[in-house]
């Protein structure tokens, strides 16, 4: 494991002057894309369970499973007939993606109905910066500014006052278990978004994803079978499962990884912040968060320029 992580720590370091302007704009364009593609995944969750009775290990399932073959059919098209190769020394970094993409899934979904779709969203992605800017400093050697700080620390307040509590939780304990799986969705997110920053520039983007969510998919399946895997999904239930198979995360994931060739995690962590939806009564939290975006952006910009 030491091993890996110092390995994680050489080849992701990158350093900014090899960045330039126009390629962290695209960069940013990219992830920014990514995240309205999963702004959509809450509110369709939040609909199937309301059309079928069902648990969050199936549905994080079938997203991946349906997910699968078009990603290995987009895969063969745009990565070549060894698409299914990989360097040896990122054998453990595929499996960490497929693990916690898989995590990923199940402690999300099972958070929406313990604490609603924007309660779940919003504690989800308000730790995943926080974390992912730690790991990265430690990990990918990413220098965390007191700007960056500042601003994370702005985009923590300014999703507390778009969440503004959780009404949707009916007890104390539904709260404090939904809390907590949406923190470990949040945790897994961030093992994702530094695993694919790290082997990013040596893949085609959809090749990763495509080797990660069938590795998930197959985590995931003895779990599903063992709590009896949910096949009976209305016409409804299903569409809904077909376009979170797609969308959100064939064509959300392309982008993202795309977008992670010139875009620093940190950043890329924060831009999601955007990608959910928000309470009406957030108006001064989106301002906030909004801010946050701009400053990263201006700020890694003239560290561009002045590397130059």
């Amino acid at each position: 494991m030491q091993g890996l992580l110092f390995d994680m720590r050489r080849r992701g370091a990158y350093t900014l002057a090899a960045m330039n302007t126009p390629s962290l704009r695209t960069g940013m364009i990219l992830v920014a894309l990514a995240a309205a593609t999963w702004g959509t995944i809450g509110v369709a969750v939040d609909l199937l369970y309301r059309v079928a009775s069902t648990d969050a290990v199936s549905v994080g399932f079938w997203r991946m499973a349906i997910s699968v073959p078009p990603l290995l059919i987009l895969s063969r098209v745009f990565a070549g007939p060894n698409f299914w190769r990989i360097e040896r020394r990122d054998t453990a970094l595929l499996l960490l993606l497929g693990v916690s993409f898989a995590a990923y899934q199940v402690f999300y979904f099972a958070a929406i109905p313990l604490i609603g779709v924007a309660a779940a969203v919003m504690v989800n992605i308000c730790s995943a910066p926080v974390i992912i800017a730690l790991l990265s400093a430690v990990f990918l050697r990413e220098r965390l500014t007191p700007i960056i700080g500042l601003v994370l620390a702005g985009a923590i307040l300014g999703v507390g006052l778009l969440v503004g509590g959780s009404p949707e939780a009916k007890s104390q304990s539904d709260l404090i278990v939904g809390g907590a799986l949406a923190l470990g969705a949040g945790f897994a997110y961030s093992l994702v978004a530094i695993a694919a920053r790290v082997v990013a520039p040596r893949y085609h983007p959809v090749q990763p994803i495509a080797l990660a969510f069938a590795i998930g998919a197959l985590l995931l399946l003895p779990f599903a079978l063992s709590q009896g895997l949910d096949v009976r999904y209305p016409v409804q239930g299903w569409l809904l499962l077909i376009h979170l198979g797609l969308v959100p995360t064939g064509l959300g994931y392309w982008l993202y990884l795309r977008g992670l060739k010139t875009t620093p995690v940190t950043i890329a962590g924060a831009i999601t912040l955007l990608g959910e939806r928000s309470s009406r009564t957030g108006l001064a939290g989106g301002i906030l968060l909004i801010g946050g975006i701009v400053i990263l952006y201006m700020h890694q910009s003239g560290a561009v320029r002045v590397a130059d």
